[in-house]
């Protein structure tokens, strides 16, 4: 172990750890849980670090040589090279203020080191005189909670979405002359084809796509150069515009300074707002899951009109069985996606005055949301949807032995005529043709013409 010193006293570290006093400090008081801060965190406080740095030397306020260090050191963090050294707690003080520091610590004593120094004599570079620069973690948590939800839901969920998109609207033209029963109510209804039916999935993602993509307009504000309060005391008044415009060149995102710092301190409606979109995703997401599964349930005693890929033995007593496994992960995800909407609501309504303290758990839940729905609509579609095919043979039965069809005799005997006819059948067991032909109401001719499914459609 090695001592280090803050503004309240001396703290025992281990004498290799990159992190000080402060992280110290939170490691000891927070042992909550296991869930430590998310590494998009970690990757966006070294984006916002290295930024403000470069902005804080073109306003003449850091030196080019503690310039170039923090840059350095911010690299090396964005490559994973010291991913042991932000162990800190997601249960931690409410304005994330432990991991603000144990960035400014780890970056300090990178930058240190790469100054020739070492840190466990002298400080070459001081976490908050240098790295923390004209900031507040008031300021610059909330930043990269933004920058962390752009990067994640830009580069890691929509990519996935557009592909599964892309596999079902694939499928929707494969199969659109295969003509099927509709259900409604759980019910038998008209016909449609296969490729109807999924088209309504794959344009269920199409909306969620734009829905999410819209609704990260506000997200794309940041709240740095608020500081403390949203005053902006101790910072330079360009270094918010400034700092937007450095971190969207260096990440080719588009950001900028929110036009309000007392509001981007306290409230966090725009990741409430984003979330969101992300629980519509989920939404459709359960129901196209279930759709697949009911669909593919048998294989004998089911609907059984879709099949599905085997991935693994389905259960550990009956030999054979196989589960729509795919579709059961994507119903659970959604599950969680749900319950960290209402966390994410709660806790964004929790801001009192100037500061809202529950952002830690916030931007967990968030996050977790993306990358749930991301991982899992990348399995469900490599896994389940690539290999989804429809079983002709089981189709044929259910279209042709269904009693809807005879809504295609509406406009021929009227709605009444129709439905006594499928009573009738119903009540008998005989076919819609055998049961018309005893009213006597077309011929059977007529009915061949009017009752063709292919028209149906």
């Amino acid at each position: 172990m090695r001592i280090e010193k803050d503004t309240m006293g001396e703290v025992e570290v281990p004498v290799d750890a990159l992190w000080g006093a402060q992280t110290g400090r939170s490691l000891m008081n927070f042992h909550i849980g296991k869930e430590i801060m998310p590494k998009g965190i970690i990757h966006s406080f070294a984006i916002l670090k290295r930024s403000i740095a470069i902005v804080n030397n073109k306003l003449g306020k850091l030196e080019d040589e503690k310039t170039r260090a923090i840059v350095l050191a911010c690299d090396e963090v964005l490559e994973n090279l010291h991913a042991k050294e932000f162990p800190l707690s997601v249960w931690q003080t409410g304005s994330g203020t432990q991991t603000n520091m144990n960035v400014n610590e780890v970056v300090a004593n990178l930058a240190t080191k790469i100054l020739g120094g070492d840190f466990k004599k002298k400080k070459l570079i001081h976490p908050n005189d240098d790295v923390n620069m004209s900031q507040s973690s008031n300021d610059t948590f909330p930043t990269a909670m933004h920058v962390a939800a752009i990067l994640a839901v830009e580069d890691k969920l929509l990519p996935k979405l557009i592909s599964l998109k892309q596999t079902l609207e694939q499928k929707a033209q494969e199969y659109k002359d295969v003509v099927k029963i509709g259900r409604t109510h759980l019910q038998d209804a008209t016909p449609l084809s296969v490729g109807q039916e999924i088209s309504g999935w794959a344009e269920m993602l199409q909306k969620s796509e734009e829905m999410i993509k819209m609704s990260l307009l506000h997200v794309r504000e940041l709240a740095l150069g608020g500081t403390a309060v949203g005053t902006g005391l101790n910072a330079h008044p360009k270094l918010g515009v400034m700092v937007a415009e450095e971190i969207s060149r260096f990440t080719c995102k588009e950001f900028i300074t929110a036009p309000n710092k007392f509001h981007a301190l306290t409230s966090h409606d725009a990741l409430v707002f984003s979330h969101g979109a992300l629980k519509a995703l989920a939404a459709d997401l359960m129901k196209i899951a279930n759709d697949v599964r009911w669909l593919s349930s048998g294989p004998r005693c089911g609907i059984g009109e879709y099949k599905i890929p085997a991935n693994e033995p389905g259960s550990s007593i009956m030999p054979g069985k196989v589960n729509p496994t795919q579709a059961e992960a994507v119903t659970m995800v959604t599950c969680q996606v749900f319950g960290n909407d209402t966390t994410i609501a709660m806790a964004a309504s929790q801001g009192n005055f100037e500061l809202n303290v529950f952002k830690p758990v916030l931007i967990n839940a968030y996050l977790q949301s993306v990358k749930l729905l991301g991982d899992v609509m990348r399995s469900f579609n490599e896994n389940c949807i690539v290999g989804l095919e429809p079983i002709q043979e089981k189709i044929d039965f259910n279209l042709h032995n269904s009693l809807m069809l005879v809504t295609a005799l509406n406009p021929h005997i009227g709605y009444e005529n129709a439905a006594n006819i499928a009573k009738n059948a119903h009540e008998k067991g005989i076919s819609l043709k055998e049961s018309a032909m005893e009213f006597n109401l077309l011929s059977e001719e007529e009915f061949d013409e009017i009752i063709n499914p292919q028209d149906m459609i």
